[in-house]
């Protein structure tokens, strides 16, 4: 079905929203920060369907076996939730995204589902290990963000399909990190941003590894290598030391006015050395 222009639809139910995607073609709408800044001075000339009135979209719950951060909790209300120490990485990237105003319009799902290579949120949840829930009409499914990002704007996501939620197992004893790099400390495009996660068994030993890096590649990038080998090491200071620059070799970073390739590998190494650090001097 081909809809005009003109029409804004903002359901109330989740249904309502699952059906008109499927009647056709929308342009989903929650925050609206990147969708209104692309469009600036410009009419919109897309057929939209805002889902801020869904309630049930927002809430950051515990579910048990994982945690859920609805696809429209904005980025205040991740700083605001009293969250485990896992995800201390997290709310420091939302600390992060834009200033105070676009924390609390911008959204997680918005902020993934824009799949910027400089997203701040992209890398902290990825080394949670995160899942995006997506549903249709036809059903829910999970996808590992590390496979729902496909490259810069790219995303697996299909038309008649709404982010709904994502979801993060619970780790007892993790804790996390994220650390950014740019001109200046604050509203600023990263030069290069690094998230780390460990958890810690009960004699010591990291028993969990994500570490990812953004702002180096068309998408953010788990070192997969990096994390294998500090899998079953003790947790003790100065574990950064195994860290090489081959343990990066997954990235592919681009010269820009922000920085060169080469700058952006040395600043992801060190960021990640320092990342790691952070969490075992805890």
């Amino acid at each position: 079905m081909t809809r005009s222009a003109g029409v804004y639809l903002r359901p109330e139910t989740l249904a309502e929203a699952l059906t008109a995607l499927a009647a056709g073609p929308l342009t989903v709408l929650a925050g609206g920060t990147d969708f209104y800044a692309a469009r600036s001075g410009q009419a919109i000339t897309e057929p939209v369907l805002d889902i801020t009135a869904i309630a049930q979209l927002r809430a950051i719950s515990d579910e048990g076996v994982q945690w859920r951060i609805g696809a429209t909790a904005s980025w205040s209300d991740v700083l605001q939730a009293t969250l485990p120490a896992q995800f201390g990485g997290l709310q420091a990237a939302a600390r992060e995204i834009g200033g105070v105003q676009v924390q609390n319009t911008g959204t997680v799902a918005g902020n993934i589902c824009n799949a910027s290579p400089a997203a701040d949120g992209i890398p902290a949840l990825m080394a949670l290990d995160a899942q995006i829930e997506v549903s249709s009409l036809a059903g829910t499914r999970s996808v590992p963000l590390s496979g729902f990002v496909l490259g810069a704007r790219k995303t697996a996501l299909l038309a008649n399909e709404l982010v709904t939620g994502v979801l993060v197992a619970k780790r007892a004893a993790a804790r996390s990190s994220f650390l950014k790099l740019g001109h200046r400390r604050y509203l600023v495009i990263s030069i290069a941003m690094v998230a780390a996660v460990i958890d810690i068994d009960d004699e010591g030993v990291i028993a969990y590894a994500g570490l990812a890096v953004g702002s180096c590649s068309a998408m953010a990038q788990r070192l997969g290598t990096l994390e294998q080998k500090l899998v079953g090491r003790q947790a003790l200071p100065g574990l950064s030391k195994w860290v090489e620059m081959a343990d990066l070799a997954v990235l592919t970073p681009i010269d820009d006015v922000r920085g060169t390739a080469a700058y952006r590998r040395d600043a992801a190494l060190t960021l990640v050395k320092r990342a790691i650090e952070e969490l075992l001097h805890e």
